[in-house]
């Protein structure tokens, strides 16, 4: 038995079953054991590959999109441009250099990074030395200022609960410990006032997750921008509202059983960009200022609108061989609704009354 695993048992042996959120919270970010404390999970050798280590077209097209929101709300001459869950820092990398030639951006802008994990924040320092990057240890360590924030497959990183409709309430899902293995169990029914909302569109049987730490997480993004201006672009797999069992590992890019080898496997749930999006306008409603979000819309469909087709055109004439093959499917595997280009969503927060990012829909 694993070590985390060691820990895990013990602690349900004396105090009984825990939550899927306190299950991922100790799977993830555990100091000693956690999954992202302890690797760099990317790229070929690691669990999972993200958009930005697929293509630099990714990173550039989004750079190009905060670029002209900068623009278009007056192109403040301090700024804080951020993101959370940076990974190597390869998408910010990507953002930087193709927002390079715009006039005053790089002047006005200042880099902040909230990253988790040791292994990674030493991979940013490495890759954005030359921008003077800072990490705060959360959002609301940020300035008070102009936000132009991104996050990529953040969200669907962070602990979720897991709840199953029952004609008596809501069943929890909690994990226990049964002959020395981790397994998953349901909770007695009880009632969830958290989840009335969801009493109409679901039946007896059906799965609703819900994600506590998003709600703050969007709250201080939203604030920001509302007082301040600026735009925060969000990128991950979901829908607008959270149905069915979305709860994964990847270990070595093929799906494991999340409960054999805790620490050892990336934990994963869909996101429900519904609760962000209410969360980011309850934030603000009222206020002096306040905040809006696009309409939720495909990956694709967003790059397709930036013009990706035309750089990866632009791109291929200097390719030819296996990296024109590699660049070709990268194009395909970003933006083809079969790939990531459906299974990914995106959604736009902003001010009200701002322009809309380019490529969003209200």
């Amino acid at each position: 038995m694993s070590a985390l695993k060691n820990i895990l048992a013990r602690q349900i042996s004396l105090s009984g079953p825990i939550t899927l959120a306190e299950y991922m919270t100790q799977c993830l970010l555990h100091p000693d054991h956690g999954y992202y404390t302890t690797r760099d999970p990317l790229g070929a050798e690691g669990d999972f590959t993200t958009a930005p280590e697929i293509s630099q077209m990714f990173g550039e097209l989004i750079g190009l999109c905060l670029a002209q929101s900068w623009i278009d709300q007056g192109a403040p001459s301090a700024f804080t441009l951020a993101e959370i869950g940076p990974g190597r820092g390869t998408l910010m990398a990507d953002i930087l250099r193709a927002t390079r030639s715009v006039p005053g951006f790089h002047a006005a802008a200042n880099l902040h990074l909230i990253e988790a994990s040791p292994t990674l924040r030493a991979a940013q320092k490495q890759r954005l030395c030359d921008h003077s990057p800072t990490w705060p240890d959360t959002i609301a360590a940020l300035p008070e200022a102009p936000l132009f924030l991104v996050a990529n497959e953040f969200f669907d990183a962070l602990p979720i609960r897991q709840f199953t409709r029952d004609p008596k309430g809501w069943r929890e899902t909690m994990v226990a410990l049964v002959d020395d293995a981790l397994v998953a169990g349901l909770s007695d029914p009880a009632p969830i006032q958290a989840l009335d909302h969801r009493l109409d569109d679901t039946e007896p049987g059906q799965i609703v997750e819900t994600c506590a730490p998003a709600a703050p997480i969007t709250a201080e993004i939203s604030r920001r921008i509302a007082a301040h201006g600026g735009a925060a672009l969000f990128f991950d797999y979901g829908d607008w509202q959270s149905r069915g069992d979305t709860f994964q590992a990847l270990q070595n890019h093929k799906p494991v059983d999340p409960f054999d080898n805790p620490g050892q496997a990336d934990l994963t749930a869909h996101v429900d960009f519904e609760a962000i999006a209410k969360a980011a306008m309850k934030a603000t409603t009222g206020t002096a200022s306040e905040i809006t979000h696009s309409t939720l819309i495909p990956q694709g469909v967003f790059l397709e609108r930036l013009g990706i087709t035309a750089r990866a055109q632009s791109l291929a004439k200097t390719l030819d061989g296996p990296a024109l093959e590699s660049h070709i499917l990268a194009h395909r595997r970003l933006t083809h609704p079969q790939e990531m280009g459906s299974l990914f969503k995106t959604l736009a927060l902003f001010p009200k009354g701002a322009p809309l990012p380019p490529g969003y829909d209200k």
